[in-house]
């Protein structure tokens, strides 16, 4: 079977190979062991700048939240006014001014909490945030592209284990977001129909990949993951951004977050670290692309809660190679 030999493997998002190597799990060298990141936090820290009433940057002092908070990062990395400016050289020296704006969303005042360890209701809250500051920063018409993300975990370079977020909303239409929405463009001309709908049914269907499903949403280790434990979390239904997630759907997403944070938590038996981001429709463009809404995790360990995987050598001269196969994370998964 193929699984059991090196091969390649497409990703019809990105339109980008991968090598799968699955016989490397049996070479000696077990990876780089990290320190194991403390897990007994308590509910409230003086010196966070992430809890209530605490100070930030600036003498700028938190509010006393009861649940969420937002507010415009203190350090960001796009700001609204800039002097719009370019340079052009010979085709080679290229540059241009970018504006937007960033914010930090705090999930819960409880310094001590993670995804994994909220309820479902509470992660409900959070999903309630990112549709509104959607909704906000949208009605700027300048804005073209909003990123949600969480960057969980010292191995994602968090400096702060307050759960947080951030929301990057951009002038321009960022690179992935860029190569996913020209992928959508390509399948749906080549099969009438949209790629990750035609996806997240098949995958429902041959259920070697899929961990998790409610009414709404699916949880799936790509067929075309680098990470060893990379999933995407797939709405069922066709709809393109935040805004237009249903009550019911917003329940259904945030009990999916809920599984799959919980299941990487149990699978090496500590909080997991990860990248989690959304992909949605660009705004304020004349001609918007068709989008299918969706998440993904990248969470970087490899066999233990202190080994990660790194993306060095061939792949990042050559290509993106992973040892054990999508079909083994997934049942890793599944049983947690």
């Amino acid at each position: 079977m193929i699984y059991e030999h090196p091969h390649r493997r497409f990703n019809p998002l990105t339109r980008e190979w991968l090598l799968v190597s699955p016989h490397r799990t049996n070479r000696p060298w077990q990876g780089q062991v990290e320190k194991t990141p403390s897990q007994n936090l308590p509910e409230y820290d003086a010196t966070c700048y992430l809890c209530p009433t605490n100070e930030r940057s600036g003498g700028v002092k938190n509010a006393d939240y009861p649940e969420t908070f937002v507010f415009d990062n203190d350090f960001a990395a796009l700001y609204q006014d800039v002097e719009t400016t370019e340079l052009a050289e010979n085709d080679l020296l290229i540059a241009q001014s970018e504006r937007g704006i960033c914010r930090v969303v705090c999930f819960s005042p409880n310094h001590s909490l993670t995804l994994a360890k909220m309820q479902t209701n509470e992660i409900k809250r959070v999903v309630d945030v990112w549709q509104s500051q959607t909704a906000d920063l949208s009605s700027d018409n300048f804005i073209k592209s909003i990123q949600i993300f969480e960057n969980r975990g010292e191995m994602m370079g968090c400096s702060n284990p307050h759960p947080h977020g951030q929301i990057w909303a951009s002038e321009t239409i960022p690179n992935e977001l860029e190569k996913e929405l020209n992928s959508f463009e390509h399948y749906q001309a080549k099969h009438g129909n949209c790629l990750l709908c035609d996806y997240v049914k098949l995958e429902i269907e041959k259920n070697e990949r899929l961990v998790y499903e409610n009414d709404n949403f699916a949880v799936i280790v790509p067929f075309w993951a680098i990470y060893p434990f990379e999933t995407m979390v797939l709405p069922k239904r066709h709809f393109g951004s935040f805004l237009e997630l249903s009550e019911t759907e917003k329940t259904d997403l945030a009990d999916a977050l809920r599984e799959i944070t919980s299941r990487y938590d149990l699978l090496f038996n500590v909080s997991f670290p990860y990248s989690l981001g959304f992909h949605q429709s660009p705004c304020n463009v004349v001609n918007n692309r068709d989008m299918h809404f969706h998440g993904h995790f990248y969470p970087p360990l490899l066999r233990s809660a202190t080994v990660r995987k790194f993306l060095v050598g061939f792949e990042i001269l050559g290509s993106p190679q992973r040892d054990i196969t999508p079909e083994f994370a997934a049942e890793r998964l599944r049983s947690r």
